[in-house]
Parts: structure tokens; sequence; C-alpha cells
């Protein structure tokens, strides 16, 4: 066998694993809150507790992106996919049999912290097995990551009412669990992975154009960080980079407004709009499908255009405008629209990957912006699906939460332009200290 059939043979075992484990990196998250009324009439779930369990995600991701490295040095990167993998089909299973909030919140824990683990292993296990693929692997399983996140809340309160809420939860475990086996099955055959593996890399050749980064700038993205005194002293320096911060704050407000509407939209659009719980899913859905046709577009917009400020005003103004519609108009037949056009922020997390990308020089320097803006980031993030369980719970209402998140956008409006600037960190380095 010759030619592409030849790059691809024996790795079909990988392709499987890459894409259900980047499809059970979101399905998890999406599809709790369609359901959470009806746990609700078996077990009370405060608002406090949702606003603990909607800040998990992004907790877990910045704790667990620290710690898989790691485990991935004592383990090896194909074990610790496995290891996250049943983390989170265990969760999802324990999540569907819990019977008081503590549970349910244990095991969102769980399956957090296997997803956290996921999302730092899924560009290794690209490079790994698809070095010569990287293009076109990254554009698959970010698609199977959009896909997952769309319709989970779609579907899930449906399912509950057909069968109950438990299987409804219970059932994504499958997808986790099915992604495990490819790499268990890699696992028992080493010899046939090193071989397809170094095939991979002895086949490496440049790719055409997918709308997702280029294969140097995925390499740039992988990989652990490098622990040499130079990468030290330049880590350090990149909090002294107002480009960095404005970069960080970008990738947070991107986060925040997905992990605030996974955690709270549907209570939101029902309590506000009067819809019932399916209804309520299929907005939230709507929101997510809306960040589908981004990840494909945005690419291509910002390398090829330089659109980096017209697309932050655009994802920004249509949040905004989403936001005060919900406040303002809370109309059955309006709610589409609102939902649609706040979902449009969903341009801020694409934009803000590709903006990683481009604005470094090297790959090292990549790595570490990487680290930096999507700690700094999820830590962000992880503060205001809490923030807005207590002040609904205090305010005893929605107007004082969705006023928050409407001032999220628009006080990080300003490190928006700030990332358009078509400068390097480096750039900024020198410019502001001398040599870099």
């Amino acid at each position: 066998m010759t030619g592409s059939g030849a790059r691809w043979r024996g790795r079909t075992l990988a392709l499987l694993g890459i894409l259900l484990c980047a499809f059970s990196l979101r399905s998890a998250v999406a599809s709790l809150s369609p359901v959470i009324d009806l746990i609700g009439y078996d077990f009370t779930v405060s608002p406090t507790v949702l606003g603990v369990i909607g800040t998990l995600p992004p907790a877990c991701f910045a704790l667990f992106g620290l710690l898989t490295p790691l485990l991935e040095r004592q383990l090896g990167i194909e074990r610790v996919t496995v290891l996250a993998l049943l983390a989170i089909a265990v969760g999802l299973v324990w999540r569907g049999l819990a019977g008081e909030s503590i549970g349910l919140l244990l095991a969102s824990t769980l399956i957090f912290a296997g997803i956290g683990m996921g999302n730092i292993l899924l560009p290794p296990l690209v490079k790994k097995y698809f070095p010569d693929r990287i293009g076109l692997m990254m554009t698959l399983y970010t698609t199977a990551m959009a896909f997952s996140t769309f319709v989970p809340p779609l579907v899930a309160v449906p399912v509950a009412n057909a069968v109950d809420w438990r299987f409804s939860l219970a059932m994504w475990g499958v997808f986790a669990l099915a992604g495990a086996i490819p790499w268990i099955l890699i696992l028992i055959r080493p010899a046939a992975s090193r071989s397809l593996s170094e095939r991979g890399e002895a086949e490496r050749d440049e790719m055409p154009a997918t709308g997702a980064p280029a294969a140097s700038d995925d390499d740039a993205l992988t990989g652990p960080i490098p622990t040499s005194p130079t990468t030290r002293r330049l880590f350090a320096r990149l909090a002294r980079i107002p480009l960095v911060w404005a970069l960080a704050f970008t990738f947070g407000t991107s986060s925040t407004m997905a992990y605030v509407s996974f955690a709270w939209l549907p209570a939101i659009v029902t309590d506000l709009v009067g819809v019932n719980a399916a209804t309520a899913g299929f907005m939230l859905s709507l929101f997510a499908f809306i960040g589908l046709p981004a990840s494909l577009l945005v690419p291509v917009l910002v390398v090829r255009f330089q659109a980096t400020r017209p697309l932050f005003i655009v994802g920004s103004a249509g949040g905004l405008v989403g936001v005060f519609g919900l406040l303002l108009a809370p109309i059955p037949a309006l709610l589409p629209l609102w939902m649609a056009l706040f979902g449009v922020v969903g341009v801020l997390f694409p934009l803000s990957l590709v903006l990683i990308s481009i604005r470094s020089r090297t790959s090292e320097s990549a790595v570490l912006l990487s680290s930096f803006v999507q700690s700094v980031g999820y830590i962000f993030a992880a503060v205001f699906p809490l923030l807005v369980g207590v002040l609904h719970d205090v305010s005893d209402g929605w107007t004082i939460p969705l006023l928050i998140v409407a001032g999220v956008l628009i006080v990080t409006f300003p490190a928006g332009m700030v990332a358009g600037r078509r400068r390097t960190i480096e750039d900024e380095w020198e410019h502001r200290h001398g040599s870099w």
C-alpha cells in the first residue's frame, strides 16, 4: 500500500480513540443543567451547589492541566488517556446513581478531573500518531468537541422524559468507555503502536489549509513545558507583558461565558421566559451550536485576513445584545434570537487559541504562552459560575447575575483590542525592555 493509504494504515485505533476522547470531553459538561429541575423532584440541589458544580470544570482543568504532565512522564500518554476516560465514565455513571447533592458534586469532580487530563492529552496524541496529518486531525477532533457540546442539551430532557434523568446523565459514559478501548488495544500491542508512530514521524509532510492551525503551530502547543533555566526566565517575563494578560483575559472571558451558560442558562431562560425544561435544553444547544461554524471560520479569518479585532467586536457585541435581550424582552418568540446572538460570543474561544499560536515567534515561547494564558483564563472562569449562583440566591432573581455577565464582556473589551495588535510577545518585550 502506498500514498495516503499507507499513511493511514494501522492508525484506525488511534483515530477512533482520539475522536471518542474528544467527544467525551464536552458531553459531560453540557448534559447536566438541562435536567437539573428533574433531579430536584428526587432531591434538593441548591443554587450554591449548582454554582460549585458550574465552577468545577475550569477549576479542574487548571489543576489537572498542571498535574497531567507529571502523570504522563510516569505512566505514558496512552495509560493516562485510559485513566482519564475511565474516570469520566465512572463519574458519569456515579452521577446518574447519585442520591443526594454531595454525591452529585463528588461525581462531577471525578468527571471534570478526567476531562482536565483529556484536554492536555489530545494534542500530544495527535502529534504522536498523526504527525503527518496534524491540521486535519485537529479539525476533526475540535469538530467532535463542538458536536458534543450542542447534542447533549438537545436530547437530555427527551431522554429523561422517556426513561429517567439518571439514564439521561449516565448514558454519556458509554462514549468515554468506548474511547478507552482503542487505547487499551494499542497498549497490548506495543510493537504495532511504536511502528505506526515511527512511520508517521517518517512521513511528516506539509498539510494543506484546513481552517485549523498549521502543523508548526500545533507543534508549538504540544508536549511538556521545557524546564531549562532560560525557559523559566522567559516564563517569568510573561507576567510583565500587557499583551499576555490581554490574551489571558480574552481566553478567560470566553471560558466564563461557556461555563456560566452550561451551569445556569437553562434555569435562566426557564425563570425569565417561562419555557419548559425541553425548550430550555434546546436553547442551551442553540447557544453551543454557534461555536461549530466559528471553530471552522475563525482561524482562516485571523491568519489570512488579520480580522482579530473585528471578530472580537462581533463576539462581544453579540453576547451583550443576547444578554440584554433576555433582560429587557424575555419573550418566548424572541428567545431563539437572543440565544443565537449570545452564542456569537463563542467566536472568542477559537480566536484565543489561534492568537496563542501567532503571538509568539518560537515553539518554546508558544508553549509557555499557552500555559500562562490557559491557566490564568481558567482560574478567571472558575469564579463566575459560583458567583452567579450566590448572586441569584442573594437577589432572588437573574437581573444582577446577568448584569455581571454583561460587565465581564464590557470590561474585557480593552483586552480584546490589545490582543488585536499584530505584534508578538517577543516584540512587546523588546520594545519595553530590550533584547528578549
